[in-house]
């Protein structure tokens, strides 16, 4: 039984992220930017670990299996919907980023869209709601929050 503790791991390093050890594997996984629930199943299925496991019980050999997987999501045979970047601007193939990778090509795909000064480009620019929301009285900053009455 002690040995069986001590071989526990309370933290475990998967793609740059620390994880909590006593998490079921898929609920670990989705911890990771990048990662959802669903794909976190998916990968710790096609991997053949259990996903309702706990991460920290897991040998060596499955957390490098879980390492790979998570680095190469877009060559695990997974269908295009899954993937976060597919038809890339730069590549034109579907690709699965994760962790600071994916923040950068977030940041530099609003820059793009900045620089080509195309609607949502301005609307980032200002600050400003992209999607369509109606702004009259949510997103407000500066004078316009709240209502003031006038003093009787």
């Amino acid at each position: 039984m002690k040995a069986k503790l001590s071989e526990f791991k309370h933290i475990v390093r998967i793609a740059d992220t620390d994880l909590d050890g006593t998490l079921k594997v898929a609920y670990a996984l989705s911890r990771i930017r990048g990662i959802g629930i669903t794909l976190a199943y998916a990968i710790a299925r096609l991997t053949g670990i259990d996903p309702n496991a706990r991460l920290g019980s897991l040998s060596d050999a499955d957390l490098k299996k879980l390492e790979e997987a998570v680095r190469n999501v877009s060559s695990l045979g997974l269908p295009a919907y899954m993937l976060n970047r597919r038809k890339d601007p730069e590549t034109g193939r579907d690709l699965h980023l994760i962790g600071s990778d994916l923040v950068m090509a977030v940041k530099l795909d609003v820059d793009r869209l900045k620089k080509i000064k195309c609607w949502r480009g301005i609307r980032h620019a200002l600050g400003l709601k992209v999607r369509g929301q109606c702004t009259k009285t949510t997103g407000r900053f500066g004078k316009t929050v709240g209502v003031t009455r006038k003093a009787k």
